[in-house]
């Protein structure tokens, strides 16, 4: 596991809308431009072989280039190039970070001077939550499935211990890239299950006030 002290000041950064990762979770992701090429490139010459993740931010000024302040870094845990020079790789999260400054250099993407203060919880062993009713969410959940007209591997989702099944649904369920962020931002697990509880009834009333539909 990389640690707090080990972590570097300033990491590449790969800005993707509605790719998100969570610490101890496993993002793959295919890489194909040549600017994100030189990016794993790089990245697998350095110690963490870190990448960040980051939301894009919308800004009705226009700015096309804004990007949100927190984002996740995941460590280049699997890769492999395709017979076309395109490479799959699995990025696992180990911490998020505050954006700094943009730094300005010779590299085709970009990368930033990062803050990981605020985050050691990222870094240790999978997080609890207490007050998890486990049999109302997957019923909740079952109900989203139906409504999206969704399969599910049940035995799967029933076997996973209480983080990676909320991380793990926070990643994969079809929320806008502003829900993505809630959800990154979530300062705890219990805060992260409230908020995908949250997001998953505003799905199910179709986007409306009125009682979910049954």
């Amino acid at each position: 596991m990389t640690r707090v002290t080990e972590l570097p000041g300033s990491i590449p950064v790969f800005p993707l809308p509605g790719a998100l990762l969570l610490p101890r979770a496993r993002l793959p992701l295919h890489l194909f431009e040549p600017r994100y090429l030189q990016m794993l490139e790089d990245a697998l010459k350095t110690p963490t072989r870190l990448i960040g993740m980051v939301q894009p931010n919308a800004r009705p000024n226009g700015d096309k280039g804004a990007l949100h302040r927190i984002g996740c870094a995941g460590r280049v845990t699997q890769f492999s190039e395709t017979e076309d020079g395109r490479y799959m790789i699995t990025l696992s999260g180990i911490s998020r970070f505050r954006l700094g400054d943009e730094l300005e250099g010779f590299t085709p993407y970009r990368k930033f001077e990062v803050n990981w203060d605020g985050f050691d919880r990222d870094q240790g062993g999978p997080e609890q939550d207490r007050g998890f009713d486990r049999d109302a969410f997957l019923g909740l959940l079952d109900r989203y499935f139906s409504a999206r007209d969704l399969s599910a591997d049940w035995a799967t989702l029933k076997e996973a211990d209480n983080e990676l099944l909320i991380n793990s649904l926070s990643m994969l369920l079809d929320f806008e890239p502003e829900e993505k962020q809630a959800l990154l931002e979530a300062p705890s697990l219990s805060t992260r299950r409230e908020t995908l509880v949250t997001l998953i009834e505003y799905a199910l009333r179709g986007g409306q006030s009125e009682d979910i539909l049954q």
